[in-house]
């Protein structure tokens, strides 16, 4: 039978008139709801935090497509799809603990230590973030002098993601970032001068850092510290700035790219985020920018 447009409007009409909204109406709300709601409010926060904080969250970005085409598969009767989502379903859900259980075991003992921070901080982040740029003048000072002095160096700054494994590697400071001391630790045969200077939060968290090595190409004529700052970024959406023992050429790596040979004045564009004519110009680590290094 076809419907026009009285009839359709007819049979909507028909049909709400009989549903009983008293079912779908909110009687009373107690405190107890209301907590209740605060607590899974809170937990679910923190939960996208520590997403937001970790290696896990391109992984989740992909669970999340997946769970999409399995949504559209079971729509549209795609029984393949719907067959091979049905059985991996668990599987995976196994994997992912096995693969993030350093992170997940991380989280629980932030827990049992009661470290359980308010979920809107904003004062906090402002600060930070507005001494972010003395920061970042203190890291030009020291690669200047290093690069000056042909010392070798590598600073890694923390962004979203959160260092802490990598932090676990080296030698914890917890100290404000100046150029004096960055300068201190990696002269030669000093203590921490061999590895990774990591800063987070506006303080340099740990020195003495191993990291890892990308498994690609960059180049024969760049070092350990290259490899470890592109294997660094490849992984966590870190900048990692390297001073060439050999050239004292000034490196920075961000997004697994390798930008060489910048100035100063790039290199602080780079670092607070006005970085696009940069990019565009050194994106290739390879090719005509490798006579720069």
């Amino acid at each position: 039978m076809f419907l026009n447009g009285d009839n359709l409007m007819g049979l909507m009409s028909t049909n709400f008139s009989n549903l009983d909204w008293t079912a779908y109406t909110i009687t009373r709300i107690s405190g107890s709801d209301i907590l209740d709601i605060l607590i899974v409010t809170y937990f679910i926060y923190k939960i996208s935090l520590w997403i937001k904080d970790t290696r896990a969250r391109p992984l989740f970005k992909g669970i999340g497509v997946v769970l999409m085409i399995s949504v559209l598969s079971f729509v549209f009767n795609l029984t393949t799809i719907s067959w091979i989502v049905t059985n991996t379903f668990n599987i995976g859900i196994i994997a992912l603990i096995i693969l993030f259980q350093p992170e997940l075991r991380r989280a629980l003992e932030q827990i049992g230590k009661g470290k359980i921070a308010l979920p809107f901080n904003l004062y906090e982040e402002d600060a930070l973030e507005a001494e972010y740029t003395n920061v970042v003048e203190q890291i030009l000072k020291s690669v200047k002098i290093l690069s000056n002095s042909r010392t070798g160096g590598l600073i890694v700054v923390q962004k979203q993601m959160s260092l802490t494994d990598l932090e676990q590697t080296g030698t914890k400071l917890d100290a404000l970032v100046s150029a004096a001391l960055l300068i201190n630790i990696f002269e030669d045969k000093t203590p921490l001068h061999d590895g990774a200077v990591i800063i987070r939060n506006n303080r340099i968290s740990a020195a003495s850092c191993i990291l890892p090595l990308t498994p690609n190409e960059i180049g024969k004529e760049l070092g350990t510290r290259h490899r470890a700052a592109v294997g660094t970024t490849e992984i966590y959406d870190a900048y990692a700035i390297v001073v060439s023992e050999e050239t004292g050429h000034l490196n920075v790596s961000h997004e697994g790219k390798l930008f060489k040979n910048l100035s100063q004045d790039q290199i602080r564009k780079l670092l607070l985020g006005d970085d696009k004519p940069i990019k565009k110009k050194f994106a290739l680590w390879r090719g005509t920018n490798e006579k720069n290094a």
